[in-house]
């Protein structure tokens, strides 16, 4: 281990101690079960992009909590404690050294049209940084170190256009501290996923404080918690056998639909050649939470039905034949994870999605929920409530646009990511998954129903 990777460590032990003491408080809990007009809503539409947090992209938006408030947030402090003067960096960057100790204007050194270094973005690595509420070591721990501070102009970006006709919601926190990977159980599943028989290398060391020893992908019982594939295809061919997650068989969102016989999709950029064995360099294997499980591992029927290319979105939208529930999942390019994907390229495709459903034959009765799987490593000001030993984390930017929507509203209902399970789930009437979902709010408080 290096010695920087050293002292991001103990970083990290300390922040943990502090975030085991962070107050607990919960969520709001949903509201009615099938709210007045709910089933005006036949078609619902999930654009799940990728890796930036409310302040990173929204903190400019008017009337939202953002970087207003944030000025008065507390100001990142190092590993020994202490409140840095100016933010450190990481060398060979484009940002200069002498930035003061607060958010920043990241297009002055990096527009958005360009990539920037990735950020670490992992289950223990998150509850450090929230550091029990203070939100306050996000630049000591992050492998992007100052860079976790920057924020672009909202406005300059187009679907905060779209936020502007429709509703934006400023307090929808990600479910599950860290990964990509975690947080897209969390949106089909609603729960962890168990990795009981994982091999020793790939468990965390915890010790009797609680602290961390060593980092890995799955927690010292047994659940996988930051980026791991499937032992369903697709998956890279080169992880050893041993190290993929076996066939998980909890419930997800696709089979409370099936069982109605409800039509579903998860449609993904990339799918068909993917599961071809000939997937684009930027198509991400563990962006496609339904492999993991055993409904719709190879060979099954349910997963040549539901789990389809997003071209076939892009057709069936232009068609009228958009399923009732369908997941779109955009490929790398196109998803806005820094590291890989600059923010325009995500923005502008993101633009396309919504265009190919409001001009399609289906738009009338169709709710289109815009959010990020997790923040990514970049810093929000807002501390995350504190439920359970999973999350929620940091606050991500979340957009409803619809027919239905409230116009020209910020939605400051407490929300998560599984309140969108559980408004699919009061729409058709669905038996929860988990705890998480049954007590999320479930957007409902984002639509005006009354609307004929």
């Amino acid at each position: 281990m290096t010695r920087t990777n050293s002292s991001r460590l103990a970083v990290v032990l300390g922040a943990l101690l502090a975030a085991a003491a962070f107050t607990a408080c919960s969520l709001s809990q949903r509201g009615p079960s099938a709210p007045d007009g709910i089933t005006k809503i036949n078609h619902v539409v999930v654009i799940y992009l990728e890796n930036r947090s409310f302040d990173n992209m929204y903190g400019e938006f008017p009337g939202a909590d953002g970087q207003a408030q944030a000025a008065s947030a507390p100001r990142q402090i190092s590993s020994t404690g202490e409140e840095y003067a100016t933010l450190p960096q990481l060398a060979g960057q484009p940002y200069p050294t002498n930035l003061p100790n607060r958010p920043f204007d990241i297009t002055q050194f990096v527009p958005a049209t360009v990539v920037t270094h990735d950020l670490v973005h992992k289950f223990y690595q998150e509850q450090a940084q929230i550091n029990g509420g203070k939100m306050n070591r996000f630049a000591a721990i992050s492998d992007a170190q100052g860079q976790s501070m920057g924020y672009y102009h909202t406005m300059t970006l187009p679907v905060a256009a779209e936020a502007a006709k429709y509703t934006l919601c400023d307090r929808f926190f990600h479910s599950a501290f860290g990964s990509s990977f975690l947080n897209h159980q969390f949106l089909i599943s609603a729960v962890a996923p168990s990795f009981t028989d994982a091999p020793a290398a790939l468990r965390a060391v915890i010790d009797p404080n609680g602290m961390l020893i060593n980092d890995a992908p799955v927690t010292p019982d047994g659940f996988a918690v930051n980026t791991m594939y499937s032992v369903n295809n697709p998956h890279p061919k080169t992880t050893p056998p041993a190290n993929l997650v076996p066939s998980q068989t909890n419930p997800t969102i696709g089979d409370r639909l099936s069982e109605k016989n409800i039509s579903w999709a998860w449609y993904a950029g990339g799918w068909n050649e993917a599961l071809a064995g000939i997937p684009d360099r930027y198509f991400q294997y563990h962006h496609q939470p339904f492999v993991y499980f055993a409904n719709y591992a190879d060979g099954t029927s349910a997963k040549a039905e539901h789990l389809k290319d997003e071209k076939d979105f892009v057709k069936a939208a232009a068609e009228g034949t958009l399923p009732a529930v369908s997941f779109v999942k955009p490929i790398g390019l196109n998803n806005e994870h820094a590291g890989y994907a600059d923010i325009m390229t995500g923005e502008r495709h993101t633009i396309e999605l919504i265009n190919a459903v409001r001009n399609g034959p289906n738009w009338n009765d169709t709710a289109i929920i815009i959010t990020y799987d997790e923040n990514g490593g970049w810093w929000d000001h807002v501390a995350p409530p504190k439920v359970d030993r999973w999350g929620p984390g940091t606050r991500v930017p979340t957009i409803v646009i619809s027919p239905y929507a409230k116009k020209g509203f910020i939605d400051h209902t407490p929300l998560e990511t599984t309140s969108i399970l559980a408004f699919i789930e009061a729409r058709w009437g669905l038996k929860p998954l988990s705890t998480h979902d049954a007590k999320a709010a479930n957007l409902t408080s984002a639509f005006d129903f009354s609307t004929p």
